[in-house]
C-alpha cells in the first residue's frame, strides 16, 4: 500500500469520525440552548473532541494533499473541475471551516452563562458543518459510501 492510499483511507475513514462528533456536539448545543440547560463538563468535552477530530483530519488532509496525483499545480487545473477542486476549492472550503470551528470554541470558553455557550458552539459548528457538507456536495464526495 502506497503512503497516498493509506492517508487517502484513513481521511475517507476519518471523516465518519468527525461527521458523528459533530452532529453529536450540534445537538448537544442546540438541547443546552433551548432547554436551557447547563454548560456541562460532558458539553465541554464533546466541544472539544469535535475541534481536535476536525484539527486531525485537517492534518491528514494535508499530508494528503501534497500526496495526491489530483493536487496539480499548471495550466490545466483551473479547466478541469476534478483537479480545481482538489487543488482550490477544497482545502480552501474546510479551512474556513475549521477556522469557524476554533473561534467558536475559543468565545464559548470566554463566555460564563451556559446558555450562551450553547448558542456559540451549536451557530459556529453548525455552519462549519453546512461549510463541509457543502464542500463535499461540490466534489461529489459521498459522505456515506
Amino acid at each position: 500500500m502506497s503512503a497516498y492510499s493509506l492517508f487517502q483511507e484513513l481521511h475517507s475513514v476519518f471523516r465518519y469520525v468527525v461527521m458523528v462528533l459533530f452532529i453529536y456536539t450540534i445537538l448537544m448545543a442546540l438541547i443546552g440552548w433551548f432547554g436551557n440547560r447547563p454548560y456541562t463538563n460532558r458539553n465541554r468535552l464533546s466541544n472539544l473532541f469535535a475541534l481536535i477530530s476536525a484539527h486531525t483530519q485537517l492534518l491528514i488532509g494535508i499530508v494528503l494533499y501534497f500526496l495526491s496525483p489530483l493536487v496539480q499545480f499548471n495550466s490545466a487545473t483551473m479547466k478541469d473541475s476534478t483537479l480545481r477542486y482538489f487543488t482550490v476549492e477544497h482545502w480552501v472550503m474546510m479551512v474556513i471551516a475549521i477556522a469557524l470551528i476554533t473561534v467558536g470554541h475559543s468565545k464559548s470558553k470566554k463566555l460564563v452563562l451556559p446558555e450562551a455557550k450553547h448558542k456559540t458552539i451549536a451557530l459556529f459548528y453548525g455552519i462549519a458543518l453546512l461549510i463541509i457538507i457543502g464542500a463535499l456536495a461540490a466534489g461529489k464526495i459521498p459522505i456515506l459510501k
